[in-house]
């Protein structure tokens, strides 16, 4: 009986190598349309999309034919009869997610999807430029077209939008994330309504003046240097709207300089890094498979958004940062510290752009977006009065109409990506974020100490041990319990917004 347990144990450890050996080889073919991807992003010629749109539909397809493949079937359904190690039971559970949701889709359908997006990028981009709308419209009708379709083949009895955010946060529900947001908009709304109202004087044009790119691109890398970005395993460059990708042994950070907006350019460079410090802290050892993945957007953003707002739009960072500022830029001599920290955290509500908002009216830019496309996606809005809903409700929430569709609906480059369903999961990682700094400070004390010495090897040791070493051992909500001892909650990152800002403006009710 010994000899045939062994046997067995034996036959159910090849079967899960031989799964692991296909989870590995569709994560390269995914890094390898990664890199594809950032390429087009930032060097690659302007005539290389056609071109490109067909090497990514054929990496898509071939990712899409290893997965759904009667193998793949055949192994998990072999690994789930059998005992599995902790690890091993979550490399399958993530696959089995992935194989149910993309066997539903036909692959022509993936590839079409895959080739429509890489065509719109620069079409978008175009559209963008010229402040033409229409140019990008059919392009966009058939993105949503297509994601319909894709929401349909995987669940034609559930809301379409929400299956596609589940694409993108598949472990908290749209309920979730809908009661999230409608928490932040009650909330925030008269928050920033009695900042409105303050007679409080920041020294709001701190970083006033124009700015060398040059300048600023030694600056945004001082910025990494200062929180500690490895070099030897990133880069930095710079693309019309910044992001992140990578895996941990080649983690990419890109930003985007104007010259009258230095202040934008830091923030912008400490959010992308937030991004990448988490790839960079996934495991070596678990490349390849979900134990070295990130887990999933809201988590994500959790990351970037903890490092360009709880650190890097805190006062003790700009006590440590501005003096190396003020190395690269003798103009700004004259700011404080204090003056440095006003600036960064102004709020006003007449402001346009998402990416360029403020840490509470931000959170109303995202509104904007899902409300929009979840009206588009389930088919209660047309593309052609995407403009003037998205300016009308610009008015609405933020007092403030858009001139020109490129300040308007075509700022964000998601869409062109066929990205439906992304934007909550910004705000729930602002959520995360407050909650997950919270816990840190209560496990090590404040980190007010060792940011004003540009100390930042203990907090980001805590986030690698609770966050980051993880991957996608745990789903989303056993994550955040894990690493605070609570469910998800806005508690915190309420908390913490009243009372920075009603700090800084003088606020007698907060």
């Amino acid at each position: 009986m010994a000899t045939d347990q062994a046997r067995s144990d034996a036959d159910e450890a090849d079967t899960y190598d031989r799964l692991e050996r296909r989870v590995e080889r569709i994560s390269n073919v995914g890094n390898a349309a990664g890199i594809l991807q950032w390429d087009q992003e930032v060097v690659m010629p302007d005539e290389g999309t056609p071109a490109r749109a067909q090497q990514l539909s054929t990496l898509s397809s071939i990712s899409h034919e290893l997965l759904t493949a009667d193998e793949t079937g055949d192994l998990l359904d072999e690994l789930e009869e059998g005992e599995l190690a902790d690890d091993q039971a979550a490399v399958v559970r993530e696959l089995r997610r992935q194989y149910d949701r993309e066997t539903s889709v036909p692959q022509e359908l993936v590839e079409e999807i895959s080739a429509t997006a890489s065509n719109a990028h620069p079409k978008w981009k175009r559209a963008k430029e010229e402040d033409d709308f229409e140019r990008f419209a059919p392009t966009l009708e058939k993105l949503v077209e297509l994601r319909r379709e894709y929401a349909e083949q995987i669940d034609p009895d559930a809301e379409p939008y929400a299956v596609l955010f589940s694409e993108y946060e598949p472990y908290i529900d749209l309920e979730t994330a809908e009661r999230v947001l409608e928490r932040l908009r009650e909330e925030l709304v008269p928050l920033i309504d009695a900042i409105q109202e303050s007679d409080a004087d920041l020294e709001t044009d701190a970083f006033a003046g124009e700015f060398e790119d040059d300048d600023q691109e030694a600056l945004a890398r001082d910025v990494l240097d200062s929180l500690g970005y490895d070099w030897d395993r990133g880069r930095l460059d710079t693309a019309p709207h910044p992001f992140s990708s990578g895996t941990q042994f080649d983690a990419r950070v890109t930003t985007r300089f104007e010259e009258d907006d230095l202040l934008g350019s830091i923030t912008s460079t400490i959010h992308e890094f937030g991004h990448a410090n988490y790839t960079l802290g996934l495991p070596d050892d678990g490349y390849g498979t979900p134990l070295g993945e990130a887990r999933d957007l809201s988590v994500h953003e959790s990351q970037s958004r903890l490092w360009e707002n709880h650190v890097g739009r805190s006062r003790p960072f700009w006590e440590h940062f501005l003096p190396i500022a003020r190395e690269r830029f003798p103009e700004l001599a004259d700011v404080s510290p204090e003056a440095a920290y006003e600036a960064a955290n102004q709020v006003y509500d007449d402001n346009l752009i998402r990416v360029e908002a403020d840490e509470l009216t931000y959170h109303l830019h995202i509104v904007i977006r899902f409300e929009i496309e979840r009206a588009l996606i389930n088919g209660e809005l047309e593309v052609s009065e995407v403009p003037e809903v998205w300016n009308d409700k610009y008015e609405a929430y933020l007092g403030v109409r858009p001139e020109t569709d490129a300040e308007g609906c075509l700022q964000d480059i998601h869409w062109s990506h066929g990205d439906f369903g992304y934007f909550p999961t910004y705000s729930l990682g602002s959520v995360l974020a407050a909650q997950l700094y919270a816990a840190a400070a209560d496990d090590l004390g404040e980190f007010d100490a060792q940011i004003r010495e540009g100390e930042f090897d203990e907090l980001n040791g805590w986030l690698r041990e609770n966050v980051h070493r993880h991957g996608k051992r745990y789903v989303t909500p056993d994550l955040i319990e894990r690493a605070t001892g609570e469910g998800l909650t806005a508690d915190h990152f309420l908390e913490y917004v009243t009372s920075k800002y009603g700090d800084l403006y003088d606020l007698e009710d907060y």
